[in-house]
């Protein structure tokens, strides 16, 4: 399986960043691949979010997310087109004069009809694109 883990300061109270980070219907105002998102199932921390992304061509998957108020955030697989498995976290750690260190770690097994080279753009270059605009949301009065 595919994986990475990044880190990122981010000038914002972890309270904000955790709130930006779980309002995932809010995520196509600032993430320029996600289409579409939307939240079904919820049953106290857990909720099931369903997304429609576009990085290469239009896929929908579904994963399923527990929130530990305010410092992590994870997820595990439900389903989706052409993954296999998809599982991470958001960790948030204080650090510092009103700033959040978030560390995100992401897990993918994507089809076998998927190139390796569609996987490696997803960690190399989405990953650091995508934490740099939850950064900047946080980051905005």
């Amino acid at each position: 399986m595919a994986g990475a883990t990044r880190s990122i300061i981010i000038n914002a109270p972890i309270e904000k960043v955790f709130d930006v980070i779980t309002q995932y219907e809010k995520y196509g105002e600032f993430l320029s691949e996600v289409k579409e998102v939307k939240t079904s199932g919820r049953q106290g921390n857990e909720v099931n979010v369903h997304y429609k992304v576009d990085v290469v061509k239009t896929i929908k998957y579904t994963i399923r997310v527990k929130e530990e108020r305010p410092t992590r955030m994870s997820w595990t697989f439900v389903d989706g087109e052409f993954m296999k498995d998809n599982k991470g976290s958001w960790v948030l750690e204080p650090a510092g004069e009103g700033k959040t260190k978030g560390t995100y770690t992401v897990e993918m097994a994507l089809g076998a009809l998927v190139p390796k080279a569609v996987v490696n753009a997803l960690v190399d270059t989405s990953l650091p694109k995508m934490l740099e605009a939850f950064k900047r949301r946080a980051e905005t009065p």
